[in-house]
């Protein structure tokens, strides 16, 4: 115990408060390497919490609230992908549109079910393992998704480095038109892209209201789309990046509720608003050295595609 903080429940709690902002970065990772630039990442995982609570709650199952959450995310990133890519909206302000829209339709959805509890997501059972000093309380005493986070993670590194799928969804977005003149369908590939980007955020969104707050509130995800967003952008759009900034998130969050209940004498608005400023004071750190960062990102990033331009 350091201070009346216990540094094993310190690094399990914030490998679990991570897993919603590490699965919707991953996800919007994944669609910025294909050139679109999806500001709805708020929406969709806000979408994807009352689908998979009301999934959950009505089949009595949270593998299949994981399922509805994801496919309520992906439901709406399909709606950023018609207006998109086969519309050529702005990709800036149809993002913008698709989180006002997916607040306003989640509080709709869950006017019902506001005061119910989910079924129980336990743990995954290691058996001994669990029972280890220290390691087995850090490692192995969590729920499925946090280990599913993490795989997502080095899934989509490998894929991106080494398949050959990875390395044409990179080529879309470094030159689409140089992509479309090799006879790779851009399009097709891009929506592909921002549906995994949807169901992603969806899981994680699910992950809030049958996990992390096991029920469900309006505004719920509290800006966490926004905080993944900033994110990826701080991962310079590398996958390990990623789940590094997921993590540093989510330290600063657990250790500032911590940080409450050990009775420390700062006060609690400065503690509540930490794990936000210090994420601005990151980016900006960043965005400092002469753009470094913005040298990784896509070529064609938040560029609309026509065949017949």
């Amino acid at each position: 115990m350091f201070g009346g903080i216990d540094p094993a429940l310190l690094i399990a709690s914030l490998m679990v408060a991570s897993v919603p902002i590490l699965l919707a970065a991953t996800g919007e990772l994944v669609v910025e390497k294909a050139g679109v630039l999806n500001l709805g990442v708020e929406g969709m995982m806000i979408m994807g919490a009352v689908c998979g609570f009301i999934t959950a709650v009505v089949t009595g199952s949270p593998a299949l609230g994981f399922l509805g959450g994801a496919a309520g995310g992906a439901g709406l990133s399909l709606l950023f992908a018609l207006l998109t890519q086969v519309m050529q909206a702005n990709q800036v302000a149809s993002g913008l549109a698709l989180t006002l829209f997916g607040l306003g339709l989640s509080s709709l959805l869950g006017q019902g079910y506001v005061g119910i509890k989910p079924p129980h997501t336990g743990a995954v059972p290691f058996g001994p393992l669990a029972d280890i000093p220290f390691f087995g309380r850090v490692i192995f005493g969590h729920d499925p998704l946090v280990y599913l986070s993490v795989l997502a993670v080095a899934a989509v590194w490998i894929f991106l480095r080494n398949a050959r799928g990875g390395l044409i969804l990179r080529a879309v977005g470094e030159s689409h038109d140089a992509a479309h003149a090799l006879g790779y369908k851009v399009r097709r590939i891009r929506v592909l892209a921002i549906l995994f980007g949807g169901a992603m955020a969806g899981l994680g969104g699910a992950y809030i209201s049958l996990v992390r707050v096991p029920q469900w509130t309006d505004g719920i995800t509290a800006g966490a789309g926004w905080i993944a967003l900033a994110i990826v952008v701080f991962a310079s759009w590398r996958p390990w990046r990623v789940l590094l900034g997921a993590w540093l998130f989510g330290g600063i969050t657990v250790l500032q509720l911590n940080l409450q209940a050990a009775g420390s004498g700062i006060p609690v608005e400065y503690l509540s608003m930490s794990p936000y400023l210090i994420t601005i004071l990151v980016l900006v750190i960043m965005s400092s050295g002469r753009g470094r960062a913005a040298l990784n990102a896509p070529a064609s990033l938040g560029q609309n595609f026509h065949a017949a331009r």
